[in-house]
């Protein structure tokens, strides 16, 4: 299992290379949910969002000879992306296996950093196990997107954050997909503060985590449809999954029309953009899906990656 002191070691790795990212408060917002509401802004992170923490990680601890023989992921976006800008900062040559589907805005800055690209399939599953392939084909270094101690560590550091900034916080409220980053998170706060209580948020149609931890195993999903497309993934990791376990209190499920409705008002009220996948905390808060004793709340903004035309539908949504 993860411990917190990998935790701190990949923090001491990677503090330099990283942001460490705002906490922001919204009256408004507290208004809205009956609740005190910090928001941790890894949508100000670089690359937009807290991907860069582990795949930065990732990089950092292997070797010379490991990083010269170059890296491939498979990604819907915000992995690739930070990869192949950790890629870029450390001389590393990249190589990213995205959806068809994938976000313009999230192709357009892979390519951006210098990272290969190419597009296959549509599932989490599909992109990933290509990617497998071509590690054994050009001899590169798979990077897994969430399913991996180096990975999980690095993000776990948006934790370590969180209490380095605030005390008597009651909950923290993490975006659910893979479970690198709630693995992570919930590692370094219940070993340190066990009463602050760690919730999941998935989209209602994307809701493998929710699903696997009422089945007491790994569920996977085949038909995915969310606006939330940095959560599209099929099951929990094969590593993620059993911290979660551990450490997880419940995950919360979002409605598209709510995930929609925050997106809105985190641009409207608090006037920062954030992504659908990293708005479902806020759509928890706002739609009265956390525990009302619960007073004092996190919530993890987990990036801001989202192109235009994924906006004006996001905005389509909140007039039908």
């Amino acid at each position: 299992m993860l411990t917190c002191r990998e935790i701190e070691e990949a923090y001491e790795k990677i503090r330099r290379y990283v942001h460490k990212t705002l906490i922001l408060t919204s009256k408004t917002l507290d208004e809205v949910s009956g609740h005190r509401v910090f928001m941790k802004a890894e949508n100000f992170q670089k690359s937009g969002s807290f991907k860069i923490r582990g795949a930065m990680n990732f990089l950092l601890s292997l070797s010379e000879q490991e990083r010269a023989k170059g890296v491939v992921t498979g990604s819907s976006g915000n992995h690739g992306q930070a990869l192949a800008l950790a890629g870029k900062m450390l001389g590393v040559d990249v190589k990213v296996v995205v959806p068809q589907d994938a976000s313009a805005a999230k192709v357009a800055a892979i390519q951006s950093y210098g990272a290969k690209l190419e597009r296959f399939g549509t599932s989490s599953t599909e992109r990933l196990n290509r990617a497998r392939e071509i590690s054994r084909r050009e001899g590169r270094i798979f990077v897994p997107p969430f399913d991996h101690q180096w990975i999980m560590a690095g993000q776990g550091t948006v934790g370590l954050e969180i209490l380095e900034e605030l005390d008597e916080i009651d909950a923290i409220l993490v975006p659910c997909g893979g479970c690198g980053l709630i693995a992570g998170i919930a590692t370094y706060v219940k070993e340190k503060r066990p009463n602050v209580k760690i919730y999941g948020v998935e989209p209602e149609q994307s809701n493998s985590t929710y699903l696997s931890l009422k089945a007491g195993r790994r569920i996977e999903l085949h038909s995915i449809q969310t606006i939330a497309d940095g959560l599209r993934t099929a099951s929990p990791g094969e590593l993620t999954f059993p911290v979660v376990q551990k450490y997880v209190d419940d995950v919360l499920l979002v409605s598209e029309k709510e995930i929609a409705q925050a997106v809105i008002f985190l641009l409207e009220r608090c006037k920062i953009l954030v992504e659908p996948s990293g708005a479902v905390t806020v759509a928890a808060v706002m739609f009265g899906k956390v525990p009302a004793d619960n007073k004092k709340l996190v919530t993890v903004l987990s990036g801001g990656n989202v192109d235009k035309q994924r906006l004006v539908e996001i905005f389509k949504m909140i007039e039908a």
